[in-house]
């Protein structure tokens, strides 16, 4: 790690005029930046302090929904009874993301800017062709250890997967990300890589995410989050759904419904097609099954990681007729 400057904001105005200067970065919880720069990704010249600014770590849910601030901790957004009532699966992607200690630190706009887990992206020393790293080097994973990285959103460019919980949460339901300049939802936040990988969100420099909001809706507060990981606790998602639905009065037939994925994926992946395959249908089993495969329309293997074709599909069914009584 090299040596850096660096600046404490007190205000959004000084967090921005000071991230608006080349190799500066904004400290938050600070997990994902020591992170990257310990393994030597990222060498800021400048770390900007932002977690003085007054009034970025509200919590507040009325009738309308929930305005959550940048700087409000994973844990206490995870914790909160508000939240746990009106958006469980916003609840639940929190609290089966990283460990306690982590969440404790970790900030809600700092986990929905983490970078990939892609070790190619993270051992620079080991591999110098990462387009996210070095745009136009190449891409390191295509051909290699495939097994973690994406197969829906990719391109000849990257296949690496985005590793959050709490943005495939936040996609189903349509939520929005406020920044000091604008507003944006979720699903136009995240980028696909295309012929450009190191471009993974519509920030520009020096712009600051200062807020996150989620309209009230019956489909999330009655919603879940499933996430399937090779061990229990402190791993990433192989395949995760978030699911809400609201169904009509007879209990049976779909009024609305959201499904979006994780970790199979080069950013949060809204399933739309399995949406409109079951709105209006009476559920059962089959139904949602078959349904639930639309959802890797379009997918891409590239050898270890061709079983999350077969997987996300199952997560998505099983999320679904969990919420739908039918497991």
């Amino acid at each position: 790690m090299r040596d850096f400057s660096y600046v404490r904001a007190n205000s959004q105005a000084e967090a921005g005029k000071a991230a608006q200067q080349a190799g500066a970065m904004l400290l938050a919880g600070g997990t994902t930046l020591l992170d990257l720069a310990k393994c030597g990704v990222t060498e800021p010249d400048t770390v900007v302090d932002i977690t003085h600014i007054a009034g970025m770590n509200a919590i507040v849910v009325d009738a309308g929904g929930a305005r959550i601030g940048a700087l409000a901790k994973m844990s206490d957004v995870a914790d909160h009874r508000d939240i746990r009532a009106a958006f469980p699966a916003v609840s639940e992607s929190l609290s089966l993301a990283a460990s306690a200690q982590l969440r404790n630190m970790a900030t809600i706009g700092g986990n929905l800017l983490q970078r990939t887990r892609c070790s190619y992206f993270r051992d620079p020393g080991a591999f110098s062709a990462c387009n996210k790293r070095n745009p136009g080097s190449g891409c390191s994973a295509i051909g290699g250890v495939t097994r973690n990285h994406a197969v829906l959103g990719t391109s000849d460019a990257c296949i690496a997967s985005y590793p959050g919980d709490l943005a495939v949460a936040l996609v189903a339901f349509d939520a929005t990300i406020d920044t000091d300049s604008r507003k944006a939802t979720v699903d136009d936040f995240f980028l696909c890589p295309g012929d450009t990988p190191d471009k993974e969100t519509i920030l520009q420099r020096g712009e600051i995410i200062t807020a996150v909001g989620i309209p009230a809706t019956a489909a999330a507060r009655n919603s879940t989050y499933l996430k399937i990981r090779d061990r229990q606790s402190y791993e990433f998602a192989a395949a995760s759904a978030a699911v809400g639905l609201e169904l009509e009065a007879d209990g049976r037939t779909v009024r609305d419904i959201r499904v979006a994925l994780g970790g199979v994926a080069t950013r949060p992946w809204r399933a739309r097609e399995v949406e409109q395959a079951l709105v209006g249908k009476a559920l059962d089993v089959e139904l949602v099954k078959k349904a639930s495969r639309l959802a890797m329309e379009g997918a891409v293997s590239h050898g270890g990681n061709h079983y999350k074709i077969e997987l996300a599909p199952r997560v998505i069914a099983r999320a679904i007729l969990k919420m739908g009584g039918l497991v």
